[in-house]
């Protein structure tokens, strides 16, 4: 519960005695409240509890208890709550930045994007001058999941207007103007903003780094804007600043790419060898990832000791432990483990170990292990809980990690990723009807999660059944995430089980070539096996099997087809 504000300013005489407490504004009817309030919030009441909260804030004006109340709402997934409860500490406090960011974060989560554009003028006036340029720069993220990318846009740039003509703020805020046009598709307005941008300062990184996303969205008139910025720049270094952006967007094949240019330009760039070594264990390409983080090591021993170099080792034992793990050497594992020292990375460390444990077949042992980790917040709590469900989908006890989801959940029934994990383990066991109603219990709860009816409806088409609604739930799916190519594989899969073959081969195909993937790959052989392109289809599936050879969709579809890995 936070503590109201002591109204005794009184020094305590310099005694041997104790000093008497002082005492605070608070009465026993306020007290009697805020205690009816926390327990309210904490039990089956949140709504009353929150109530009451926010009640007491307004009594008291009191920050941290407007702020409590928000935080009542937002766990009780109440944004209209939450909403209420921010705009009354912003009004009773103008001048907080703190109070107008939720207010901001809360209308963007909501969506009502036409109503954010007020706050984020004053979340942009607040700022600290120094700091603006980065806040800027993270706006696109923070529209990321507008549904209307257009509108979203247009109302970051009205927010922007004034920092667009400032030398200082404008590249960042022709960044932010045109991730936020690329998104919404409109490819000849984000390559303008990088113009522009570049126009007001041809060193900044900003532009240069939307220029390089445009490259890959086949605007090659962007290279223009990439070469005016390399000339006399070092390129090694844009190149990883590059692969930080596409990392951040998961793409991790171009990333890859631009990270071995870089080891090839800057073979004494440490920080390129730790990333590469990090993306080619994710693809499964032991041996190269093991002795690209070794060169990591190396370049990083003689380095005088600090923070970064502890947090960079530490990921590099952290990969080695990962590449020998995956080799069954489960000894070499954990001896590389034991030379982690960051305490930030020794929970990373531990739920290394208790995969190596349950690899060995004692998850009793792995589970106690990830229980024993300390618990100094709810976040460390929920994520404590979070890995022993991870462990237990990763060895394929379904029922356990089913079960442990539905204890979870019943806690904290509103939230949403929770529900979607259950569903999905529920699929796993063949438990369809509770897949749907738990699907169906999130898209009540959170009208714009795409992922609940892509999941539907590709369980729908898996399955054969009723397939126009499952192509209506994925195509739902997609209003909420245009161009993903997840979920457009779905719907190529929708089409193809409705006997639809060319527009599942040309959705497919599409798809594929924005994200490589095997899951992708394997419904694209498919469809190419069918419809008779034999050699095309097993290309698709060698290059699948090069992205992940232990794909279970990829290789269930090489066994029904009797196609050798």
């Amino acid at each position: 519960m936070p503590v109201l504000a002591q109204v005794s300013e009184t020094a305590p005489e310099p005694t041997s005695v104790a000093a008497a407490p002082t005492s605070s504004g608070m009465d026993a009817q306020l007290f009697y409240q805020l205690l009816l309030g926390e327990l309210s919030a904490d039990g089956d009441e949140p709504g009353a509890g929150f109530a009451l909260i926010l009640d007491a804030a307004r009594k008291t004006n009191d920050p941290e208890l407007y702020q409590h109340a928000v935080e009542i709402a937002m766990q009780a997934r109440s944004g209209d709550a939450a909403l209420q409860a921010a705009q009354a500490w912003k009004k009773a406090f103008p001048q907080s930045r703190e109070a107008n960011r939720y207010v901001l974060q809360i209308l963007v989560t909501l969506n009502r994007i036409p109503e954010s554009l007020e706050p984020l003028k004053t979340e942009i006036a607040l700022v600290d001058p120094k700091d603006r340029p980065a806040v800027i720069s993270a706006l696109a993220r923070g529209y990321a999941r507008a549904s209307d990318k257009k509108l979203a846009a247009s109302v970051v740039e009205q927010a922007l207007a004034p920092n667009l003509q400032d030398a200082a703020t404008g590249p960042a805020a022709w960044t932010a103007v045109g991730r936020l046009r690329l998104a919404a598709g409109d490819n000849a307005g984000a390559l303008e903003a990088a113009r522009r941008g570049q126009a007001l300062n041809p060193r900044a990184e900003g532009p240069v780094l939307l220029a390089m996303e445009l490259m890959d969205a086949r605007q090659a008139e962007a290279e223009t804007l990439v070469r005016n910025y390399m000339a006399g720049q070092p390129i090694a270094e844009l190149r990883m600043a590059y692969a930080r952006t596409l990392l951040d967007a998961q793409r991790y094949p171009e990333a890859l790419q631009q990270v071995e240019a870089v080891t090839r330009e800057r073979p004494d760039l440490a920080e390129a060898w730790l990333a590469q070594g990090t993306l080619l264990l994710q693809d499964n390409h032991l041996p190269e990832a093991e002795a690209a983080t070794r060169k990591y090591l190396a370049l990083m021993e003689p380095q005088a000791a600090g923070e970064e170099r502890s947090r960079g080792m530490a990921q590099a034992y952290l990969t080695l432990a990962q590449v020998s793990e995956r080799r069954n050497d489960f000894a070499q594992a954990n001896a590389w483990l034991d030379k982690i020292e960051n305490s930030q990375d020794l929970l990373q460390a531990q739920n290394r170990r208790a995969s190596i444990l349950a690899r060995q077949g004692k998850m009793g042992d792995a589970r106690k292990l990830l229980r024993s980790l300390p618990e100094r917040t709810p976040a460390d709590a929920r994520m404590k809980v979070l890995a022993e469900i991870q462990l237990l989908r990763d060895n394929k006890d379904f029922k356990d990690a089913y079960d442990l989801l539905a204890q979870t959940a019943a806690k904290d029934p509103e939230d949403t990723d929770l529900l979607y994990d259950q569903a999905m383990v529920a699929e796993k066991l063949g438990r369809y009807d509770d897949m749907e109603r738990l699907l169906r219990q999130l898209m009540v709860r959170k009208p714009d999660y795409q992922h609940a009816y892509n999941a539907l409806g590709f369980s729908l088409a898996e399955r054969g059944q009723r397939l126009p609604e499952a192509k209506q739930l994925i195509q739902k799916a997609l209003e909420y995430a245009p161009g993903d190519p997840f979920i457009s594989d779905s719907l190529g899969w929708v089409e193809f089980r409705m006997g639809n073959r060319n527009e599942a081969l040309r959705i497919l195909q599409t798809s594929f070539k924005e994200r490589p993937d095997p899951e992708i790959a394997a419904h694209l052989g498919e469809v190419l096996w069918t419809v008779g392109q034999r050699d095309q289809a097993q290309s698709i599936w060698r290059e699948g099997l090069m992205l992940n050879p232990e794909n279970e969709t990829l290789l269930e579809t090489l066994k029904r087809f009797k196609v050798k890995p």
